[in-house]
Parts: C-alpha cells; structure tokens; sequence
C-alpha cells in the first residue's frame, strides 16, 4: 500500500506533521559492497540508493527514467559515493541480463539486491482493466524474477566467498490484508511475500539472505496512476489524516537488514506508521 502521491502538498521534514526520519545506522557499515537497486528513479528505490551509497556501498541504479538516474548518479557522486546509472525496462529479460554483464564488468560481484520495482493500478474486477492487470503482473512479479534470475549467481558467489550476500523484496500489507479492488496488486504483493519464505529454503543454506520488507502508507509517486475514486480517496484521507512513512523510513530498514551480521537474516519485515489502522 506503498502511495506515492495523491498530488497532497507534503509538508517538509522539521514541519508540523511530519516526522524527519532519524539514520539508525552511522559510519560506512556497508563499505565493499556492490548493490543493485531496482525501481530506483523515484520514491522507496531512489531513497535507498542514495542511503546505500552513503554507507559505504557501490549501487547501481536501475529504471526506465534514465534522465532521473542520471540526476541521481550525479547526486550520489557529488556527495562522495559511487553510482552507476543503468536504464533498463526489468520487465525485459534481455535487458535485465545486459544490465548484469554492466553492472559485472564496471562495479564487480553484486552481494547486495533490492528489487523494488513495481505498480499499483486498482480498479473493480467488474471493469476489466485487463491492462492493468497485466502491467501489475508483468512488472510486480516477472520483473522480480528477470532480477533474480539475473543476480542470483552473483549472490551465491558472494556467500560462498564468504561475503554478507543480500536479496530483498518489496512487498506490500496489501499482500495480507483484505483492500476491496486491490485484488490483483495484493495478488502480485502475496507472491513476493510467499516467494522470499521459498527462496530462503534454498539460497539460506548456501548463506544469502533474503527478506521482504511490506510497508504500509509511504508518501511517494506510486498511486500516481490509481484513478480509482475509492482507492484514491482512502490514501489521500491517510496522507491526511495520519504521518505516514516516508522513502526514507524504508531506505533505513533496508539498510538496517543488509547490515546486521551476516548470520542473521530478518527476514519478513512490516513497516507500518504508528497511526495506520488499516
């Protein structure tokens, strides 16, 4: 139930009502790492770049914007880190692979994955928005896998060097809670859930962690495109109503999950405002 938007003005960090986010982590805890982060051109991607960067590690940015990968690499550069930006459409499997050989060949091995790009189009089953289902599903679901398939060999390596090796997903409350006319994003949101529990059975063993991180109402663009007035109406009342997350409160946890020792792996991870009831 990740919001991107609802074209509220937000107030800035240090304003009434809103809460500046507070780094649990100092210093450069993950120095020598090489991340990948996905959807990283705006919003829960972009803040955890920016966040992993600043702690130490290699991240290379992933996303069809390529102006606002750009924009960020610049960013992250400037401010002492180092960013590699890669356009790539995740949904396209050869694009993802181009992107590992890149990322191989400019940064090294990557022992550290977010794949967090994804969408939320909520409509009423009855209005066959069958677009919508299919960009949900194309992106929320075969686009976490063209980034597993594509780092996974990268991850095992990692661990079998003896290297903390990372895997995190973003998933959604919505993949356990009961949101009328959610049904396909919750749908795609539960398989991600159920995939890291999966996963873990397997690429555990061989000592990569992997974990997803469902968060409740966070204030980025991702109901930009929710046209749906009900759907539309309960964000904007929580943006509203409550302080609902921020990137940055993910970009923190994340950071948090890829930092502790590497023979501890938290591994399902909501994050919720304090005031949401829902």
């Amino acid at each position: 139930m990740t919001s991107h938007d609802v074209t509220t003005q937000t107030p800035a960090a240090g304003e009434s009502g809103l809460q500046a986010p507070s780094p649990v982590l100092g210093g450069t805890p993950l120095a020598g790492r090489v991340a990948v982060v996905t959807g990283a051109s705006s919003g829960i991607g972009e803040a955890t770049a920016e966040r992993l960067a600043e702690l130490g590690a290699s991240v290379a940015l992933l996303a069809r914007r390529e102006d606002r990968l750009k924009d960020l690499a610049e960013r992250i550069t400037a401010a002492g880190g180092r960013a590699l930006a890669v356009p790539t459409d995740v949904t396209d499997r050869d694009a993802v692979a181009a992107a590992q050989e890149r990322v191989a060949r400019e940064l090294g091995t990557v022992d550290l994955v977010f794949a967090n790009a994804g969408v939320q189009l909520i409509s009423a089953i009855g209005d066959l928005e069958v677009a919508d289902w299919d960009a949900q599903i194309d992106l929320n679901v075969t686009g976490v896998m063209n980034t597993v398939r594509g780092w996974v060999r990268d991850l095992e390596e990692a661990a079998a060097a003896g290297r903390s090796a990372d895997l995190v997903v973003t998933s959604s409350i919505a993949a356990t809670r009961v949101l009328e006319k959610f049904q396909v994003y919750s749908g795609t949101k539960a398989f991600l859930t159920q995939l890291v529990r999966v996963l873990r059975t397997e690429l555990g063993r061989k000592g990569v962690r992997v974990a997803s991180i469902a968060p409740g109402m966070v204030d980025t663009e991702l109901p930009d495109h929710v046209t749906d007035p009900d759907a539309s109406r309960l964000m904007a009342d929580l943006l509203e109503q409550i302080d609902v997350l921020q990137s940055a409160d993910i970009a923190e946890t994340v950071a948090f999950v890829a930092a502790v020792p590497r023979h501890v792996n938290l591994t399902e991870i909501t994050v919720l405002p304090t005031a949401q009831a829902i």
